[in-house]
């Protein structure tokens, strides 16, 4: 006995819960009064009819990329649709941005969209995900996106890790990068500035000088982490707590800590023990240490 296409039929890898209904292989028809649709759900739109939706993660746009794409689309047409939600008399870009920027500089009138009703929250994602998979976003506008979630829909970073397949200690190391001054975020999101670079600058005493620096002289991230590291005023230290300054094997430690919790962690051993702290900056990162302390499922 065979199965059935619909049995067969296996849902997307690396797609979150929202995309994946909205590129399902069967895309149900959603009629629109004044809108007649297709059988695939496909429809033509004026694209003057379409508009930005200001809260799309993605802010910069690359102007080269965007007049070959332009090309490519006067030559070839808009193969790929550009999912769209109704606002008011237009239809708010969902995802898709970037190919109806570069179908105005091809002066298409019309191009080809796929109509959903969809929540805020489901935005959002949606626009995440096509961006991420498509590594449209910069570390900052990431950032921003899972920041959004969670504050406005009550997302949690291990939820959003489900829905980016992405790993919380990812999430948790990219919303760390919205503590840096907005000077060395720009640096970033221009990418004069590495991911790398950005994360050693965290918790340093003046990080946008100190990225100033890493920038004028082409520093690596390993030089750039010294560089941090030797800016940060020294901490008063017990004499039997000496033995842990530039040990490798306890620096490799509070490394590895960092990246699993995604946050500030500092070791100080000596002879009699010693002390282990994280730093937190919101009420958010509490809570996660909290629930990890109690044994509570994140």
């Amino acid at each position: 006995m065979t199965d059935s296409p619909a049995a067969a039929r296996k849902p997307r890898p690396g797609l979150g819960r929202g995309l994946s209904a909205l590129l399902g292989d069967s895309i149900p028809e959603e009629p629109i009064k004044g809108n007649p649709t297709s059988s695939s759900g496909v429809r033509m739109l004026p694209t003057s009819s379409l508009v930005a939706d200001p809260n799309q993660p993605r802010r910069h746009f690359d102007e080269e990329a965007l007049d070959t794409l332009a090309e490519s689309i006067r030559t070839r047409g808009l193969i790929q649709p550009i999912f769209v939600r109704p606002h008011g008399q237009s239809f708010q870009i969902v995802a898709g941005e970037r190919r109806w920027r570069a179908a105005q500089r091809a002066r298409l009138h019309e191009v080809p969209v796929i109509v959903r009703e969809l929540s805020d929250a489901e935005t959002l994602e949606i626009a995440l995900i096509e961006n991420i998979q498509r590594q449209d976003l910069n570390a900052i506008e990431e950032a921003e996106g899972y920041a959004r979630l969670i504050r406005e829909f009550g997302h949690t970073q291990e939820a959003l890790g489900k829905i980016v397949h992405k790993s919380r200690s990812h999430i948790a190391n990219l919303l760390r990068l919205l503590d840096l001054p907005v000077p060395v975020r720009e640096m970033v999101v221009d990418r004069s500035l590495e991911m790398g670079h950005a994360r050693a600058l965290i918790g340093a005493p003046d990080p946008e000088k100190l990225a100033r620096e890493v920038v004028a002289k082409g520093l690596s991230v390993r030089d750039t982490e010294k560089l941090a590291r030797t800016a940060k005023p020294a901490p008063k230290r017990k004499a039997s707590d000496s033995r842990s300054e530039g040990d490798p094997d306890i620096s490799a430690l509070e490394r590895h800590l960092g990246d699993v919790l995604g946050l500030n962690v500092r070791i100080a051993h000596g002879d009699k023990g010693g002390t282990l702290t994280v730093g937190y900056s919101t009420l958010d990162q509490l809570d996660m240490i909290c629930q990890r302390l109690s044994g509570e499922r994140i």
